[in-house]
């Protein structure tokens, strides 16, 4: 097969979906010998990594880099749908499209869905990506022949929201990198962020979405001052974090500080109120880090009884989660072993094998 694949969303360092769309994209050059790739980009001022341009073509394979703006794209695909992608991408067999733009095309199109947020709190959202999103899944559920799910969640969405028929969807749980590092490497990171005390970390883009402010003033009424809550995340969008005295916000962080700070950390929380997936939970899981998570949507399904479960709309249960994990070392102890066998499901051999498996499997 000839498969083309957007992978604009790789350049918002920081998101979840650009760490999916990196994992997919180093999965497919390292597990697939088969098929011709094509990858997409576009974008007017973001660049694509060099390292991964030149895996791309160290590999012999195409690369179509275009500096068409993602509001230009978005306009002409997702409002007026024009301007096939089979102008820019010649003699493909599919056209796997990205989380944000949805061209027309006379090639068989798969798309990959991470959640319906836009639908289940549109308030948490700008009006702008509702719209966006809205449009887009229009066109998905007339043209797109195989929806890939990241959850179960995801697929229940798609059939109660969208009414996509569900012989359509695949659910296909993305896969977690390992980066290692070493304690040297570690114990700089905690020194060059003045983490001088245990510390509990929360992950993830700031956005309402995220719950961080629950989580903040959750901590604040514990008066835990022999630790710091750290967090961890690109802005977004919304209220900025306060400052305060035992609450660190670190901002964006490159990938192996990442990992020293989950090593490091006495637990991990994430707060969010509804997640397609939920990447921080199963990397908290891969570096050994007790967790605690919201009882809703993709994050139970995920954690598979390996983490401790709050409601994210009630703060006397997320106050109750931090004090258990805090004080109780067995539960820690538990909820780190468990961790490590549940994480190890989530491959992206196998994430790789079932999406292509499922499109050679469709005339």
């Amino acid at each position: 097969m000839k498969i083309g694949i957007d992978i604009s969303q790789i350049a918002y360092r920081g998101t979840g979906v650009s760490r999916f769309t990196r994992g997919l994209v180093d999965a497919i050059l390292k597990y697939d010998n088969n098929n011709e790739w094509v990858f997409f980009f576009s974008s007017l001022r973001k660049q694509l990594d060099y390292d991964l341009k030149l895996k791309i073509k160290n590999r012999g394979l195409q690369i179509n880099d275009y500096p068409y703006p993602s509001k230009l794209l978005t306009l002409l695909w997702n409002k007026f749908h024009i301007f096939k992608i089979d102008s820019l991408i010649k003699n493909l067999d599919w056209f796997i499209t990205s989380d944000w733009t949805e061209p027309p095309s006379n090639y068989k199109k798969a798309t990959i869905v991470h959640d319906l947020v836009y639908k289940r709190f549109p308030e948490t959202l700008s009006s702008i990506i509702s719209k966006n999103q809205e449009r887009k899944l229009s066109f998905v559920k007339k043209e797109s022949k195989v929806i890939f799910a990241d959850s179960i969640s995801t697929k229940k969405d798609l059939i109660s929201y969208l009414d996509i028929d569900e012989d359509k969807i695949t659910v296909n749980y993305p896969g977690v990198n390992i980066i290692k590092t070493d304690a040297v490497y570690d114990q700089k990171t905690l020194k060059n962020y003045k983490l001088n005390k245990k510390y509990i970390l929360s992950v993830g883009k700031i956005e309402p979405r995220k719950n961080i402010q629950m989580l903040i003033d959750s901590f604040i009424d514990l008066n835990l001052s022999q630790l710091d809550l750290v967090i961890v995340g690109e802005y977004g969008w919304g209220p900025n974090i306060k400052n305060y005295e035992n609450i660190k916000y670190l901002g964006y962080v490159e990938d192996m500080e990442l990992v020293s700070l989950y090593k490091s950390s006495l637990c991990f929380i994430y707060p969010s109120l509804w997640e397609g997936f939920g990447y921080p939970i199963i990397e908290a899981m891969a570096f050994k880090t007790p967790v605690a998570t919201s009882n809703t949507s993709s994050m139970e399904e995920i954690s598979d009884n390996s983490a401790l479960l709050f409601n994210p709309f009630n703060k006397s249960e997320i106050q109750d989660a931090i004090y258990k994990l805090v004080n109780d070392e067995n539960l820690r102890k538990n909820l780190i072993r468990k961790g490590i066998n549940t994480f190890q499901k989530f491959t992206w051999q196998n994430y790789y094998n079932k999406m292509v498996n499922k499109l050679e499997s469709i005339e």
